[in-house]
């Protein structure tokens, strides 16, 4: 069996979530369900081969921008890290740095959503050597 880990993110308004990261992010709605009080109790996207669930745990729950603080960050890999960025800049996402190469060989920028997760989107360019870069 292939291993896989698989990010499961909390957000206040799962249904918001879910409508930015499909048209801003480029994610792709697998199934959605609900709780008896109509919150999103579980749902899955995908991008390329890769997985995130999300959900809606309840009153509680503070997400990263209410608590004005960074809780964890996503990276992801596209395949065009440009035309990625002007998809996701044309549909409003808060990008917080442009791409740009870096020296361990990928080419990355940065966004936030809506509730304050950190999302980075990469392109591998070239192989770099460890010791090049100083990794």
């Amino acid at each position: 069996m292939q291993q896989t880990v698989t990010p499961y993110l909390l957000y206040e308004d799962g249904a918001a979530a879910i409508d930015f990261l499909t048209s801003a992010f480029g994610f792709v709605e697998v199934m959605r369900s609900h709780s008896p009080e109509g919150r999103v109790w579980h749902a899955e996207l995908s991008f390329r081969d890769g997985h995130v669930y999300l959900g809606e745990p309840g009153e509680g729950y503070r997400n990263p921008k209410r608590l004005g603080g960074n809780t964890m960050s996503i990276h992801v890999y596209v395949d065009d890290v440009d035309a990625h960025y002007a998809h996701a800049t044309g549909a409003g996402a808060d990008v917080r740095g442009e791409p740009e190469d870096r020296p361990y060989g990928d080419r990355v920028y940065h966004a936030v959503d809506p509730e304050g997760h950190d999302w980075f989107f990469a392109q591998h360019l070239r192989d770099v050597p460890i010791e090049e870069w100083g990794g």
